[in-house]
């Protein structure tokens, strides 16, 4: 068992509780994508590979070949257009079938229509992933098929990792192993040297039967688990920025906004929100606790997960017990039957009680129903408490990773590619 390295933290940081199948297969033989005939049916989401116009005809062969290694090229649309950001391929699901396997955009019902078994086989996952991608409301712009599959790859190693992630929750508390990760309050959890990055995340956040579980908050839980994901990938594509990354993280954790800011793109809008039960494995969520005066309870503002894929969300606490959209609603729902004044004068949250209280509402389907129509409403802004449920309008994933079109900006002031100064 390894050594702990433990930290109080201070007040005031952010934390949370907790009609076909498809054959799937690559084809023996060369399967040209339709050109879409009336592109305005396709609406603006899907995939797009930007180039010059000069070389979209190698933009969208290059698409299809990576499409066609996965067996999805026949279901898939392309189009051409142009516009203030140049020319691009676009990518998108036929809408036939986006009808029959994911009406109102729902993707959480995807493997079960289509028998991907992303469990046991890394290709369905890849597959859930793309198709996820390309059916999507809202695009998702790459300036190569590099980095589109550098993004797919990410996205799968971040649904992996979140499986295999089990911690215990805490926001006031927080323990790495030691011999890894040494605390100061300058720096927060940084990597002692000469210890790999993600070996160090992957010993605080994946430890074996009878380790130590280290103490996090979801807030904290989800950004080890994206970065261990983006430098499993930076090992592969782009071993510069991973040196970057290593050397950041040896001297300064970047938590928080900076982190969100750094490696994150956000997708959807209050104004323009994604669908209810849109998701893409990989995709880190934030659901909003929208009872007040619960949300006092240090922690239980809300919970940040990571989407996993196959209609699950993880569950950091008890990883055998992933949550769907529907029993992570009846959760967030009944924290607000469970608080309690502690002797300290702070509003607790029993979790016991939550649990207890879970269990008897999964027993009793008119419950669950009264439940969910309160809660599978979008989230109101920041302060408003007033008819909101608890689905965000809004996801986020990682950014472009490849040398030369890398959009990560460390500290230092290089993007890990070529020395160019970061943008202000």
């Amino acid at each position: 068992m390894l050594d702990t390295c433990r930290v109080f933290l201070f007040q005031g940081l952010v934390g949370c509780a907790r009609r076909c199948r498809l054959c799937i297969r690559p084809f023996s033989r060369v399967i040209h994508m339709t050109e879409a005939i009336h592109p305005i049916q396709l609406g603006v989401g899907g995939i797009e590979i930007h180039g010059r116009a000069a070389r979209l005809n190698a933009v969208h062969d290059s698409g299809v070949e990576y499409l066609h290694s996965l067996g999805l090229d026949p279901y898939v649309v392309t189009s051409r257009h142009g516009g203030p950001g140049g020319q691009a391929v676009r990518f998108r699901l036929s809408e036939a079938f986006a009808h029959d396997w994911t009406p109102q955009c729902d993707t959480t019902q995807l493997c079960r229509k289509l028998g991907l078994d992303t469990l046991n086989k890394p290709d369905d996952l890849d597959r859930e992933i793309l198709l996820s991608m390309l059916l999507g409301p809202v695009a998702f712009s790459y300036p190569n098929v590099d980095e589109l599959e550098s993004a797919v790859r990410i996205r799968r190693n971040i649904a992996q990792n979140a499986r295999k992630t089990v911690l215990a929750f805490d926001t006031e508390e927080a323990e790495r192993p030691a011999g890894y990760w040494r605390y100061s309050e300058a720096t927060g959890f940084v990597v002692m040297p000469g210890k790999s990055l993600a070996t160090a995340i992957e010993l605080a956040t994946q430890p074996g039967p009878d380790d130590t579980l280290y103490s996090f908050s979801c807030y904290r839980a989800t950004e080890h688990v994206v970065l261990l994901g983006l430098a499993q990938e930076l090992a592969r594509c782009n071993p510069k920025l991973l040196a970057q990354l290593q050397r950041q993280w040896e001297t300064r954790a970047m938590v928080s906004v900076p982190f969100q800011d750094a490696f994150l793109k956000e997708y959807g809008t209050l104004n323009e929100p994604l669908p209810l039960r849109y998701y893409v494995p990989g995709d880190r969520v934030w659901f909003r606790n929208p009872d007040e005066p619960s949300t006092n309870a240090e922690g239980y503002e809300g919970s940040w997960v990571i989407y996993m894929g196959n209609g699950l969300f993880s569950n950091f606490w008890k990883r055998d017990q992933p949550f769907t959209l529907a029993t992570k609603c009846v959760e967030l729902y009944h924290w607000r039957n469970a608080t309690y004044m502690g002797k300290n004068g702070k509003l607790l949250v029993d979790e016991e009680v939550v649990d207890e209280r879970v269990r008897l509402s999964l027993a009793n389907p008119d419950e669950v129903g009264f439940i969910l129509r309160q809660m599978m409403r979008l989230r109101e802004p920041a302060g408003v408490y007033v008819n909101g449920g608890c689905i965000d309008a809004t996801r986020e994933y990682v950014r472009c990773v490849r040398p030369g079109t890398a959009e990560i900006y460390l500290p230092d002031g290089t993007d890990g590619t070529d020395g160019t100064e970061a943008k202000k």
